[in-house]
């Protein structure tokens, strides 16, 4: 079960984070015709094409990507109702069937659990990215797609906190931040 359990989280959190990446990557205006961008697009094109057809015209010219941003929804429903239904295929309890109804009404709960961890989750991990780039090679193209990216989460921080013997702290101190989020998470 618990290897079972682990490939459904790594599969729904690569999807799940590929379409909330597509989202912020539409509406910070940035172009998905270089990488990161064909990723997202090949992982979530087959979820968000059919969505972007059904929404209605006025949902379509929104800043935001509501497309994507239902499709990480929908996607972290599915990741939810997959382990509630293999629990019960797990479960001999003879109470199983009362527990089971029970558990399907958490799905929501579930779903926003997933969305809010893998989207922490994967800020970290761009967070992570974007310090070990400025300091290794800060001309790497991907850098400046980085820092588009992450100046609307590390603007704040740095007004409030000054560098330190030049350096900037403001990635290590959004780090820490992230990691007690993802600890009050679980």
């Amino acid at each position: 079960m618990q290897i079972f359990v682990f490939l459904i989280d790594t599969v729904f959190f690569v999807l799940v984070a590929s379409a909330l990446l597509r989202a912020w990557l539409n509406s910070a205006r940035i172009s998905l015709s270089q990488q990161p961008g064909l990723f997202v697009m090949a992982v979530t094109n087959w979820i968000v094409m059919p969505l972007r057809r059904m929404l209605p015209p006025a949902m379509q010219r929104s800043r935001w990507d509501v497309a994507s941003l239902l499709a990480a929804i929908l996607l972290s429903m599915a990741h939810g109702g997959m382990l509630l239904a293999a629990g019960g295929l797990f479960a001999a309890a003879p109470h199983a069937a009362a527990m089971s109804a029970a558990m399907w009404a958490m799905l929501p709960l579930m779903a926003l659990k997933l969305l809010l961890k893998t989207a922490v989750q994967g800020l970290m991990w761009l967070v992570i990215a974007y310090a070990v780039l400025s300091w290794v090679q800060p001309q790497a193209p991907v850098q400046s797609l980085l820092a588009r990216l992450l100046a609307p989460v590390l603007s704040p921080i740095r007004r409030h906190l000054p560098r330190i013997g030049g350096v900037d702290l403001s990635a290590l101190v959004l780090v820490v931040v992230l990691q007690v989020v993802l600890m009050l998470l679980l």
